[in-house]
């Protein structure tokens, strides 16, 4: 089977996945998505109530197992990233078309807020650790969370990787290139991406096109593991 095929059947069985269980951990994206969504024109978004979502939203997806930092702390230590995600100046980013990250302004956006919150949780995980950590705050825990509040990236984790290295389709590390080469497939296969994310839609807000390759790439890997 092909790689469109297969993303395309994934997805598919993914998206039924998530309708048939209106409680399962795959609707933490949706309702975090969309409370992203709302609050980007909301004058007084509630940060707290953002922070709480994100929160529940990561912790469904790994981010709060035994050896993550995170595991440590409360949700109130989101609230900055929170404060972050929702500037103006990211506004590009919500639900961007894979065509838009090859403007540059939106690339220089994305590149500017992944290290913002690189920064953000450098000097928290390494008082945990108790110690100074060497090595860069998690990819996977980064691109998690642009996921979660802006669908602008996949999430970078270990059945996402699986998915596309079955396939060749793109690097299994996240970067700014590795991201250019989705681009590149979605372009490839417009057609027939847009043919299946029509009718994928949270609270009345469509699927980002990102969202489309995350989770059929996931179902991928994890079907493959």
């Amino acid at each position: 089977m092909e790689a469109i095929d297969e993303l395309i059947n994934a997805a598919q069985t993914f998206y039924a996945d998530a309708r048939r269980d209106e409680n399962g951990r795959s609707r933490s994206w949706e309702h975090c998505y969309r409370v992203f969504r709302d609050a980007r024109t909301d004058p007084s978004p509630d940060y707290d109530y953002l922070s709480l979502h994100l929160a529940f939203y990561l912790a469904s997806w790994g981010m709060y197992r035994g050896s993550s930092f995170l595991l440590q702390k409360d949700y109130k230590v989101l609230s900055p990233i929170v404060e972050k995600v929702l500037k103006p100046e990211y506004d590009c980013l919500f639900g961007v078309a894979c065509a838009d990250l090859r403007e540059s302004e939106v690339q220089d956006s994305l590149e500017k807020l992944c290290a913002d919150i690189a920064v953000h949780f450098g000097p928290i995980r390494d008082e945990v650790a108790g110690r100074k950590v060497p090595s860069s705050v998690s990819p996977v825990l980064i691109t998690k969370i642009l996921m979660g509040t802006l669908g602008c990236v996949p999430a970078y984790d270990r059945f996402f990787q699986d998915g596309v290295a079955t396939y060749k389709v793109t690097t299994q590390e996240y970067s700014l290139k590795s991201v250019l080469r989705l681009v590149d497939f979605y372009e490839k296969h417009n057609d027939r991406l847009e043919e299946a994310r029509r009718g994928m839609r949270v609270g009345g807000l469509a699927y980002p096109q990102m969202k489309l390759l995350d989770m059929g790439f996931w179902q991928v890997g994890f079907e493959k593991s």
